[in-house]
């Protein structure tokens, strides 16, 4: 799967949306990619694991972690293709925890999933988590990197698709400053 046949599902299924939106990390913009119309539909879903897990093929990793929400049904797939265990990191107090018995050991080669990057909020939360079982990270991968590759990570990074998607702070929002109403999406509310 290239970069145009991931725009092309986004495009096709509905889930590129254009209006005023607050996106999860705070930012607006005017674009959001609901990744979940892709996430809801199995055939396409696996299409889309089954090519971030080629990116992983040959680099020796026992365990994928996504961060809930969407990074929980990509992780399992990812894993599923790649014949490994897949968990998940949740938010806690001061960033992700592993919770329902989840844990890694230290040395386990770990590949870290998502679905659309904005910031890399939950990506970093996730690191940090790893990190602290002292697991080696061997790459990380999403779905749809929509800050066109301005947000770096230390480990190897991959994306489906890379998209340059306008994000402002609210502040410098020129939808705000014309009075467009917005709406909020995503997992996290402010």
């Amino acid at each position: 799967m290239n970069q145009d046949d991931m725009l092309r599902l986004f495009e096709d299924s509905g889930a590129l949306l254009r209006g005023h939106f607050k996106l999860t990390s705070g930012k607006h913009s005017d674009v959001y990619y609901e990744k979940f119309t892709l996430l809801k539909q199995p055939a396409t879903c696996t299409r889309i694991c089954e090519a971030m897990a080629d990116i992983f093929r040959d680099s020796g990793v026992q365990t994928v972690v996504g961060p809930t929400t969407g990074g929980i049904i990509i992780a399992y797939d990812v894993a599923r293709y790649l014949g490994v265990e897949s968990i998940y990191a949740e938010p806690g107090e001061d960033g992700r925890v592993f919770k329902r018995g989840f844990s890694l050991e230290k040395g386990r080669k770990v590949v870290i999933v998502d679905d659309v990057l904005t910031t890399g909020r939950s990506i970093f939360e996730v690191i940090d988590l790893v990190e602290s079982y002292e697991a080696d990270i061997v790459g990380i991968s999403e779905m749809l990197d929509r800050s066109n590759g301005t947000v770096k990570f230390d480990y190897p990074f991959k994306a489906l698709t890379t998209v340059a998607a306008d994000a402002w702070e609210p502040d410098d929002c020129p939808l705000c400053k014309k009075g467009e109403p917005i709406t909020q999406r995503g997992s996290r509310r402010f």
